[in-house]
């Protein structure tokens, strides 16, 4: 019998990579305003190139990156791409289509967490923007246990705080390797959400979903399942 769903939080519950996308757009735009000499989409290339080599949250990412495209640190210019980026943070956050209904409904039967290698103060912040985090039982980051997906440890720590076996809860997310392996390893039916990468063809996952709703029929199945 399932008793908790643990939940991924980036490209599961909310559209992180638009949302990244957004800001850095906005963070590039006010930089070149005040003074930034490249183009817009070099610098964007730029950007993200940064992202793949030190990690999608890493926190200087905006003073290596002037120090590629102009040799230093200008002040002002980072002043106003960080202005920007934090100013745009808060517009563009928000849960996928039909992730709150579900909650809802979900909160009345089942314990709810959140597993993330996102770091503990991000995931914070996003699920405090979102007002998503009202909704979990328990919120376990990397951070917490010192590794990442799809390592055990993250995943024993939830079912240790929910006090539910591996085969009484099911996890949800959008990365093959960290999220459906590292559950499906302990026992735990996985479920990946293929919108938060569609180009995956086939996940290995117990279930895939094209939209969070559907994950109701599949508990419904589950339940019913002898």
């Amino acid at each position: 019998m399932i008793k908790a769903v643990l939940f991924d939080l980036d490209n599961t519950l909310i559209d992180f990579m638009r949302f990244k996308n957004k800001c850095c757009e906005a963070a590039i735009d006010e930089m070149i305003s005040a003074g930034l000499r490249m183009d817009k989409e070099k610098a964007y290339a730029l950007l993200f190139k940064i992202y793949d080599k030190y990690g999608i949250e890493h926190k200087t990412v905006f003073q290596k990156f002037l120090k590629k495209a102009i040799g230093k640190i200008d002040y002002k210019i980072l002043a106003y791409g960080i202005m920007a980026y934090r100013k745009m943070k808060n517009s563009y956050l928000e849960p996928y289509p039909g992730v709150i209904s579900t909650l809802i409904k979900l909160k009345k039967d089942y314990k709810l967490a959140i597993i993330s290698d996102a770091p503990i103060q991000k995931a914070r912040e996003r699920l405090a923007i979102m007002r998503l985090d009202e909704f979990f039982d328990v919120i376990i980051t990397a951070g917490d246990v010192k590794a990442q997906k799809p390592s055990s440890k993250i995943f024993k720590k939830a079912l240790e705080k929910l006090n539910v076996k591996p085969e009484e809860a099911v996890m949800v997310g959008d990365r093959i390797a960290r999220d459906v392996k590292g559950a499906n390893s302990l026992g735990i039916t996985s479920v990946f959400a293929k919108y938060g990468d569609p180009k995956i063809k086939q996940s290995g996952a117990d279930f895939e979903i094209d939209d969070i709703r559907e994950l109701l029929e599949i508990l419904e199945k589950l339940k019913n399942k002898k």
